[in-house]
């Protein structure tokens, strides 16, 4: 007698109170707590990393396992850890101190996360500028930032170099990329510090800075354009940064909760999981959301230099990328690329995506393409540091036009535009 196949259990099987409750309940990863932070009363993960230089110290813990991926070159998380420490020392013996700017401008290389991870780590304050600025506009993010330090490839050298003598704070730069050496008082090659990636490995590491952090410091300063005037810096902490590590994993377990399932415990010797990155490290969405969950969570990166179907499809075969997405537009053109089917795309786990409104029709086609594919959607600021809502799995299938729940440490209200101010009850707009 054949046994029945167990019945499936109707969606969704708890609301998503009641996941979260589960989620963050004492004893558990995603326990949160409420602590004051500058005399304002604040939700917050009680046991994510304190500051980004913990995160640094546990991403070394995956080894040997492959980090990022840039054309030819392949870095491992051990031979990134060694870059890093080996820059840091290098701007700590020239002279830069708890609070400094540092200032990187750069397009997505493995050296972005080196100089990210490496000013932060000595308490420096890392600003990152939109390498796709102008010459006059990266002046203007240079002096507004009061940055002392430049960490920036040879093209937007190139691209600032009549423009550095109008920066008076700014005391040293390390040029990346750069084929010669460059006849400057100032103006170091960053290969002449760290070498090529390829080399990382080889380097010696170097202690750790011991300048005392605190996961509520001033951590970094992105630029966003906001709507009206020039681009305003906004500051994000330690804490603010490390939190998407921790919203990331509840958004996947509330999805396994939802549909009845344990969310499953992370397996260290499974199949490595990657993204591909399609969006700059210089905004919210590449650095706080995707780059600093990978290192903690022993996650790939492959970077692709300039945005092509073909060499994104064929990455995404070659490296066996499980997350995919950036913005829906990068979604549409991989779903609708006439020599998709040429590619083995069926390592595929996750589309997500923010920054822009995405047609519910979106949803219906990931699903249609990658019957096991997670779609996913989300809201976030520069000012929120990334991620604040959350929206995936069935919960998206069922609301394409929303971009879902707030996460467990944010709150959301719709307050009325007069004064006195006054939320609003659920119904209303």
């Amino acid at each position: 007698m054949t046994q029945a196949a167990p019945a499936s259990i109707p969606w969704p099987a708890m609301s998503v109170q009641q996941a979260y409750a589960l989620i963050t309940q004492p004893g558990t990863a995603g326990e949160m707590e409420e602590i004051e932070i500058r005399g304002v009363k604040t939700r917050v993960w009680k046991n994510a990393p304190p500051t980004l230089r913990d995160t640094l110290v546990l991403g070394r813990a995956h080894g040997e396992k492959i980090f990022m991926v840039h054309e030819d070159e392949r870095v491992s998380f051990e031979a990134f850890y060694r870059a890093v420490t080996v820059f840091a020392a290098e701007l700590t013996a020239k002279g830069v101190q708890k609070g400094d700017r540092i200032a990187i401008v750069m397009r997505n290389l493995p050296e972005w996360p080196v100089a990210f991870y490496a000013g932060l780590s000595i308490g420096a304050i890392v600003t990152p500028l939109n390498a796709w600025w102008t010459g006059s506009e990266l002046e203007y993010g240079l002096l507004d930032s009061g940055a002392k330090t430049l960490v920036v490839d040879v093209e937007r050298y190139e691209r600032l170099t009549e423009h550095l003598h109008n920066c008076p704070e700014l005391e040293r730069v390390y040029v990346s990329r750069a084929r010669e050496e460059i006849a400057h008082p100032y103006v170091t090659r960053l290969e002449t510090v760290i070498g090529s990636p390829n080399d990382w490995a080889k380097l010696e590491e170097k202690p750790l800075s011991t300048v005392p952090l605190a996961a509520d410091d001033d951590a970094t300063i992105f630029y966003t354009s906001g709507t009206t005037g020039k681009p305003k810096g906004a500051i994000g902490t330690h804490r603010n940064i490390n939190s998407n590590i921790f919203a990331a994993a509840a958004a996947g377990a509330r999805s396994f909760l939802r549909r009845g399932e344990a969310p499953p415990e992370p397996d260290p010797n499974g199949p490595q999981r990657g993204s591909l990155i399609s969006v700059p490290f210089f905004h919210a969405t590449g650095c706080f959301a995707v780059l600093n969950p990978s290192l903690f969570g022993g996650a790939k990166l492959a970077m692709i230099r300039k945005w092509d179907p073909d060499k994104a499809m064929q990455l995404i075969e070659d490296e066996r990328l499980t997350q995919i997405g950036g913005v829906p537009t990068i979604a549409w053109q991989i779903i609708e690329h006439p020599n998709r089917e040429k590619y083995d795309l069926s390592s595929i786990e996750a589309v997500a995506y923010g920054g822009a409104p995405s047609a519910p029709e979106l949803v219906r086609k990931i699903k249609e393409i990658w019957p096991k594919a997670s779609p996913g959607n989300g809201w976030g600021m520069t000012e929120t540091s990334a991620t604040a809502t959350s929206n995936s799995a069935e919960d998206y299938e069922n609301r394409p036009d929303s971009c879902g729940p707030a996460v467990p440490v944010t709150d959301l209200k719709i307050m009325t535009v007069e004064e006195p101010h006054r939320e609003l009850p659920i119904g209303e707009v």
